[in-house]
């Protein structure tokens, strides 16, 4: 009699209880409403459930870099990494973690190894900032060239326009400017109505 009462409890608890995936989907809607401390805590119990759901920690170090907790956001980057080396997103995400807190080339490290992987706009635009950051104004220019070649936003040309300008070329870096007014980048605008006949 104890031990079938003991299912009886114990079985209700198991079918009531949230998976990994759940947890994982409840963190995503969270994120959605920008309740990043929230979709920390469902990515964190995502991963108490399966520590090797390498999405939730990519997602929960988004949320924690929302929060601008950037050391924690590296460390749950490093392990998705871990768990999955081939995949992209988590060396761009931790690239940019790591640009945020100034260490330009770590984040260079990263952006190469996205760029090894799968050479996407993203990687190189994102190595395009830290060379920028490093004042390597032709290195980034050549980042953000590439870039604009895989996808040609409006982010890509006004960077490079800026680094044009670091580096004495107006003309230049008023035609890209003139670009990223065209796709929207309102910033660029001003630099056009301030710099540019």
């Amino acid at each position: 009699m104890k031990k079938s009462l003991f299912l009886l409890i114990f079985i209700p608890l198991i079918s009531f209880g949230q998976s990994s995936t759940e947890y994982f989907n409840s963190g995503l809607e969270k994120m959605k409403n920008r309740d990043y401390e929230g979709a920390i805590t469902d990515y964190t119990k995502s991963i108490e459930l399966d520590s090797y759901y390498a999405d939730a920690y990519i997602n929960r170090g988004i949320a924690k870099n929302k929060l601008r907790n950037h050391s924690g956001a590296i460390a749950d980057f490093t392990k998705a990494i871990e768990l999955e080396p081939n995949n992209t997103y988590p060396y761009i995400t931790r690239g940019w973690s790591k640009n945020t807190l100034k260490d330009y080339y770590g984040a260079i490290v990263d952006f190469n190894k996205a760029i090894e992987l799968n050479p996407d706009d993203d990687a190189y635009y994102n190595r395009g900032r830290s060379k920028h950051s490093l004042k390597d104004y032709s290195d980034a220019i050549a980042d953000y060239t590439k870039a604009i070649e895989l996808n040609p936003s409006p982010h890509s040309y006004s960077n490079r326009g800026n680094a044009k300008e670091k580096l004495g070329d107006l003309d230049g870096a008023c035609s890209d400017w003139r670009k990223a007014v065209n796709l929207g980048d309102t910033n660029a605008k001003k630099r056009v109505a301030n710099k540019c006949n």
